[in-house]
């Protein structure tokens, strides 16, 4: 996507809300202001603004119309955006790079061959690349805790399936459109099956209840099939995570 001078652009959402929106599809640059404009915003604490949500190329704000009207919150935002080069800001503190052992192809990624050879590759070559590619958290939706990752090189940029796959297990790791997604629930999905992880993406009974956030950063390194069950028995699913920079 070709940033234009269309972008940023500021817009109402029903009665409470306010969305900044930094491209009109997904993009790298798009998606690295909405993660540096969300953090500033949360950061700002205007009155009024109760919760702000980093999307893949936008941010929400939800505000109470009582306390903030939604002029003055524009105005507000609008010289915020004014403030920055959010395409060029640093991504936001507080991000973490997490290493999540990942079982690729086989029954652990039926679709794993079918993903390579619509990226021109073979599963070997796939597996190589995918597992070694360091992904970014885009954004959370769709499924409670569900990432959205990428970007992938560029080979990656393959479609969706036109069918639908009935149902991917929890831990599932799939991949379409240079991105990665990783399902914290069994779930219907028009994406390719590639791998599994154990990793427990959604706890409810924690605090908090979403394990990855979004602008964290992933490794999904290859395992083999016979580590699953050791992956299984572990509360993290094997995972380790450290601080970035």
């Amino acid at each position: 996507m070709t940033i234009t001078a269309q972008f940023p652009q500021i817009s109402h959402a029903g009665v409470n809300g306010l969305v900044v929106r930094f491209g009109d599809r997904l993009s790298d640059p798009a998606n690295r202001a909405a993660l540096a404009f969300r953090a500033a915003a949360e950061a700002a604490a205007w009155p009024g603004v109760e919760e702000t949500v980093s999307t893949l190329a936008s941010v929400y704000l939800r505000f109470d119309p009582v306390v903030a009207a939604y002029a003055a919150l524009s105005a507000q935002v609008g010289r915020l955006l004014d403030a920055e080069d959010w395409y060029a800001a640093p991504l936001p503190h507080g991000r973490r790079l997490w290493r999540v052992p990942t079982v690729y192809g086989g029954s652990h990624g039926p679709q794993l061959e079918e993903a390579a050879a619509e990226a021109g590759l073979s599963a070997e070559a796939a597996v190589a690349m995918l597992s070694t590619s360091q992904v970014r958290v885009q954004t959370i939706g769709f499924a409670p805790g569900l990432p959205y990752l990428g970007p992938l090189p560029e080979v990656w940029d393959i479609p969706r399936q036109t069918g639908l796959t009935a149902r991917v297990p929890a831990g599932a790791l799939l991949v379409a459109i240079r991105q990665f997604v990783l399902f914290p629930v069994p779930t219907p999905t028009g994406w390719r099956h590639i791998a599994m992880t154990a990793l427990p993406l959604f706890r409810p009974d924690q605090t908090p209840c979403v394990l990855l956030r979004a602008g964290d950063e992933v490794l999904f390194p290859s395992v083999p099939a016979a580590d699953w069950p050791d992956l299984q028995a572990d509360p993290q699913g094997g995972a380790t995570c450290e601080a970035l920079a």
